[in-house]
């Protein structure tokens, strides 16, 4: 059974055993305001089916995703999309479904946010990581809590502050990678087929639970204090809506640090 809902498209697999969700929006899948709410709808309505064993979450094209939209990070329109996309992302963490990333191509920002938070991620050899939200005079969020979880703190720092781009072979070495293969899709059907379909689909959810313990205790208490800093003090400085605005405009940024243009609203 397939259907198809705005910029995301849904298909079962193994007799509805395994959700497969495909972010439709090439060339970048973009995780703008439609597709992350496209998203988290999909999994409320269709990961508390007792016969799941999986969800696999794939970008439609060469690319996972480009990261969250940048016209959306302006001070006018993200106070909408960034508590949209950090619903998603615990719905995610505490989902209790063990879940695959798939990843080709780009896996930056907000995609690489989204695919961390993920049970596993398989990746072309050609597939790119990065947190570079510090490029454009911002910072990760959920970043910055999930990757020091999945890759140790001095890692995590590094890609966060540096906003530097990893190879599918470094994320492997960083752990951030399970697998990396020709044809990950096939890999992770492989996982699934080998790892998943054989257990028991409410004791799989037990153990998923038990392992993210930590992690959604962590989203619960420390996002929203994150997400306050974004909206509130960041996006109050001169320097991150320059850095946005140089981004859009395709031109060099110009920070003027030490100002402050006002609090945002």
């Amino acid at each position: 059974m397939n259907s198809a809902i705005p910029k995301l498209k849904v298909e079962w697999l193994e007799g509805e055993r395994v959700l497969h969700l495909h972010l439709d929006a090439p060339p970048g899948n973009v995780l703008d305001t439609t597709l992350i709410e496209s998203l988290d709808q999909a999994l409320k309505t269709h990961a508390s089916s007792e016969s799941l064993v999986a969800v696999i979450l794939e970008g439609t094209g060469k690319h996972f995703s480009f990261g969250a939209s940048v016209e959306e990070h302006t001070k006018e329109k993200v106070g909408v999309m960034l508590p949209a996309f950090h619903r998603l992302i615990r719905r995610v963490a505490s989902l209790g479904v063990p879940t695959i990333s798939v990843v080709r191509g780009q896996c930056l920002g907000g995609g690489l946010e989204l695919a961390a938070v993920t049970s596993w991620i398989i990746a072309s050899p050609e597939a790119k990581f990065g947190q570079p939200e510090i490029q454009l005079g911002v910072f990760a969020p959920v970043g910055s809590l999930v990757l020091p979880w999945r890759i140790g703190a001095g890692r995590a720092l590094d890609w966060c502050v540096s906003g530097r781009s990893l190879t599918a072979e470094e994320a492997l070495a960083a752990g951030l990678v399970r697998e990396v293969a020709a044809d990950p899709l096939a890999q992770a059907r492989a996982l699934i087929t080998r790892d998943l379909l054989p257990r028991s689909p409410s004791s799989l959810r037990f153990a998923e639970r038990a392992a993210r313990l930590g992690l959604a205790e962590l989203l619960e208490r420390q996002l929203p204090t994150l997400e306050r800093i974004y909206l509130e003090e960041l996006m109050a400085t001169p320097d991150a809506n320059e850095g946005l605005a140089a981004f859009l405009e395709k031109r060099p940024p110009q920070y003027r640090a030490g100002q402050r243009s006002g609090h945002a609203r």
